[in-house]
């Protein structure tokens, strides 16, 4: 193997990370069980009028884009290198998306922690992010 960094792949991802329990977490959703039914049928109803918002901004977007396009263009000169990069491609991309995901998680964990009431409003959008992103990877 070249001495060169190893790039992270999708088997990286598949295969390092175990998933925690959250005790508190458990016991939330137990407490939340009642209200996560009314809610989620409100969140349905308004499943028709949301659109889809972007999952990364103009210029991580084009960035992607940018490495995807190179990627490409290298198969016809190096086929096994082409795939190998685009390997690496789409566990960035996943790895950056856990991570924003991980971010917007963490501030309403933190609000919680400190006791601060977090708007059903802002829990209202969390959800619909985390549905777009459901979704699309389902249509994909």
């Amino acid at each position: 193997m070249e001495d060169r960094e190893r790039e992270l792949s999708t088997d990286d991802l598949a295969s390092g990370g175990e998933r925690r329990t959250d005790v508190a977490e458990a016991d939330r959703e137990t407490i939340e069980r009642d209200r996560r039914d009314e809610v989620a049928e409100d969140i349905r109803a308004e499943e028709a009028d949301t659109t889809s918002e972007p999952l990364f901004a103009g210029a991580q977007s084009d960035e992607f884009r940018q490495r995807w396009e190179t990627v490409q263009t290298g198969f016809v000169d190096e086929p096994r290198r082409a795939v190998e990069q685009a390997d690496a491609l789409v566990a960035d991309l996943m790895q950056r998306l856990a991570g924003t995901f991980s971010e917007e998680r963490k501030n309403l964990e933190g609000q919680w922690d400190r006791g601060d009431d977090v708007s059903t409003e802002d829990l209202r959008v969390a959800l619909q992010r985390y549905r777009s992103f459901f979704d699309r990877l389902l249509s994909a």
